[in-house]
């Protein structure tokens, strides 16, 4: 084990002493024999002087050595305090460094996960480009096709059910689309189906929805219409009360008897003398006939059938002018409508308006031809 400093000097000190007492104890043996002298006396103070130094010298040395002895102790006592707080600190970074790396590991999963469905959409968003682009690329072929389409339904609509109101707007429909084509290659087939328009501009329209709603409100109405038969005289006016107070009573006896006899028998002057007189079950055959002629009516106007429409028509004005009451609002009226109805403009012809689809054929074989042209 090193020896500390203050006992180095110690043992430095001691050996030194040595020979002085040694020293001393030669004279103090020689004093035996012979008394001392005073520059002997004097020599010993420097000796002693010497000795009182190294023993402050020690003493000073134990205190400074007990001293920091104390001081290191507490030095130790805080160095091992914050070791321990180093310690606690370093493990509670060595847990949120775990805990951050278990979240930096779940991030990259979700974002690998994100990834791959990126590369998912972004396959599909370019699947979904490349079909836009085959769609774009032909977006003229697909007009022209759509216009063929409608041209066809027109034709096909005008033919069937002789509508000329709803084939008229599906050509104005038509032609729309082939002026924001604005191709010249289209310049004949858009002239065709402003001709084909044309043409059926000048056919009279026959309003099929009002007529019909006009035919079944009269349908409703037949069970209730006045017949002729049923026509009753209108009743006499009261006779007024003739007489004075002055009357007597065989007067005003002889003048009520002459006013009922007068109300037995009435004579009145009919305008039609072939009123046609119906058992009850006759009634409801001739009722329930003007119906049917009436329904006949419409669906041979929805049908086209403008010669049965007519000859329904007819028959049910008929009917009515000759078995209901014509003096009646209700009868009158009806058989006005009847009358306006037969009357009305009709054609039968439907109009041609292949013209249109011609020109489109025309085109379309033309195509592939223009097609392979440099």
């Amino acid at each position: 084990m090193s020896e500390s400093p203050q006992e180095r000097k110690q043992e430095e000190g001691a050996s030194a002493s040595e020979p002085e007492h040694e020293r001393a104890a030669e004279p103090a043996a020689e004093t035996t024999a012979e008394p001392v002298s005073a520059p002997a006396r004097a020599s010993r103070w420097p000796t002693a002087l010497v000795l009182i130094v190294i023993v402050a010298a020690a003493a000073g040395f134990g205190w400074y050595w007990y001293e920091n002895r104390a001081e290191r102790g507490a030095m130790q006592q805080t160095l091992t305090r914050k070791l321990a707080d180093v310690d606690a600190q370093a493990q509670k970074d060595r847990r949120i460094a775990e805990d951050v790396r278990e979240t930096i590991a779940g991030v990259q999963d979700k974002l690998a996960a994100l990834e791959k469905r990126l590369a998912q959409t972004q396959g599909q968003q370019a699947a979904l480009d490349a079909q836009v682009g085959d769609l774009t690329r032909n977006r003229d072929d697909w007009s022209i096709a759509e216009v063929e389409q409608t041209l066809d339904i027109a034709s096909r609509q005008l033919q069937l059910t002789g509508d000329v109101t709803a084939a008229l707007g599906t050509l104005r429909t038509a032609e729309q689309k082939l002026r924001q084509l604005a191709r010249p290659e289209l310049k004949e087939l858009r002239e065709a189906v402003a001709a084909d328009a044309k043409r059926l501009q000048k056919v009279p329209v026959l309003d099929t929805a009002a007529i019909s709603a006009q035919l079944t409100d009269l349908i409703d109405r037949v069970g209730r219409l006045p017949l002729a038969m049923d026509i009753r005289p209108k009743p006499a006016a009261q006779p007024t009360a003739a007489g004075s107070a002055d009357e007597v009573l065989w007067q005003r006896l002889m003048r009520e008897t002459w006013d009922e006899l007068k109300s037995l028998v009435r004579v009145e002057r009919m305008d039609r003398a072939d009123i046609a007189l119906l058992a009850p079950s006759q009634v409801f055959f001739l009722r329930e006939n003007l119906k049917l002629r009436l329904l006949n009516a419409r669906l041979a106007l929805v049908a086209r059938d403008l010669r049965s429409y007519k000859a329904d028509i007819g028959a049910a004005g008929e009917w009515l002018r000759q078995y209901y009451d014509a003096g009646d609002d209700a009868v009158a009226r009806a058989v006005a409508m009847l009358t306006n109805l037969h009357a009305a403009e009709t054609s039968a012809e439907v109009p041609d308006i292949s013209a249109s689809l011609e020109a489109m054929r025309a085109l379309r074989s033309a195509r592939p031809t223009a097609a392979q042209k440099p």
